[in-house]
């Protein structure tokens, strides 16, 4: 396989002047939910940012933002070496088999890809030089806490397989740490927000796209469980202060990335999209065996990395998602579209037979 060769960015941003070096990022899921919000984040802010993307949920693209992005290039991420990392200084890691349903479909699968690819990935990074590893972990974590708060250094207990997969990762990828290989690990809470390759298989953004498209909101929750919510946005602002921090001061860490103050039952994401969305009528129902319950304390990352906060709320969520929809005039065929929901789309690709059962593109010859 080629060696990702990239030429270097012709133009910095001016953020770029204040910097000695530009540090050269490599962002996998460059072209996600967050991925697509991240990349020019870090050109803003003068990283010097190559994307890696295997290019599963390409044909879902809400909107144009107009914003510059970088050159990325369509890998798998379990297909590269230590050779095709070389001369970078950090990769953020993205790319996994996102969200519960996803995971639980197949599991097998998912530890294959979430736990030992992304361990590989940084097992080649440090082989390669790389200095930081930036790994996007979940407060998922946390599983089945009840009303109890979570630290950094609460046990965790994951109830998914794509839980368990970010437990592991963790801990695997933490036994390479060394003066020269400072990984850290960010366990965002439950996303929300706009992105140009939105997904709406996520809390708040499906309860708002519901809410558009047929004016009901039908629970299966009763609405009590806690859920943590952070802004993509604001996801993206914790891994560039990572960036920029000290490497003294993030390597080894774990960070939950989000507010205290955004905390929220669930039922309370609902009244807040009953707020944006007043003809929607919210209709609560019983727990339908999920346990997952937690509430998050993420005090850590403000007193660490003070140049971080979060500036989205679920409130202005919700109203973001309504100026939206409205902006773009979406209609109910596109909120349903199988790329804005991992699940669908993954099992839209199997059924086509894009990708094989290992999830990797099948070659053909349109010739």
């Amino acid at each position: 396989m080629e060696n990702l060769v990239i030429p270097q960015a012709a133009a910095r941003a001016p953020a770029a002047a204040a910097m000695r070096a530009p540090l050269r990022v490599l962002v996998t899921g460059a072209d996600g939910f967050i991925g697509s919000v991240l990349t020019p984040v870090l050109l803003d802010r003068g990283f010097d940012v190559v994307g890696l993307d295997t290019g599963y949920y390409r044909a879902g693209l809400l909107y144009h933002d107009g914003k510059d992005r970088p050159a990325t290039l369509t890998r798998d991420v379990r297909s590269l070496a230590a050779r095709d990392l070389e001369d970078f200084d950090a990769v953020v890691h993205l790319a996994e088999l996102s969200n519960d349903p996803l995971c639980q479909h197949d599991p097998q699968k998912t530890y294959a890809i979430n736990h030992l690819g992304s361990v590989a990935l940084a097992r080649a990074a440090k082989q390669a030089g790389v200095s930081r590893f930036v790994y996007a972990s979940s407060c998922s974590v946390y599983g089945a806490a009840g009303d109890s708060t979570k630290t950094e250094a609460a046990e965790p207990d994951p109830q998914t397989a794509y839980a368990h997969c970010k437990v592991l990762v963790e801990r695997d990828v933490q036994a390479l740490a060394d003066d020269d290989f400072s990984p850290t690990f960010l366990r965002n809470a439950t996303a929300f927000g706009a992105s140009p390759r939105i997904r709406f298989d996520i809390v708040l953004n499906n309860l708002a796209g519901l809410a558009w498209t047929t004016g009901r909101i039908a629970m299966t929750s009763d609405g009590t469980p806690w859920r943590p919510l952070v802004h993509v946005q604001d996801i993206c602002g914790a891994i560039a202060a990572t960036l920029e921090a000290p490497r003294a001061i993030v390597a080894g860490q774990i960070f939950n990335v989000g507010d205290n103050a955004n905390n929220y039952r669930v039922r309370e994401i609902a009244a807040a999209i009953g707020e944006a969305f007043p003809d929607c009528r919210i209709e609560l129902g019983s727990n339908a065996g999920d346990n997952r319950s937690y509430r998050v304390s993420f005090d850590k990352i403000h007193s660490v990395l003070p140049g971080f906060r979060c500036r989205w709320t679920a409130p202005r969520g919700a109203r973001q998602m309504r100026s939206l929809f409205e902006h773009i005039a979406m209609p109910e065929q596109t909120f349903n579209a199988a790329p804005f929901t991992r699940l669908r789309e993954l099992q839209r690709l199997l059924d086509t037979r894009q990708i094989d059962s290992d999830f990797y593109w099948r070659p053909h010859d349109f010739s």
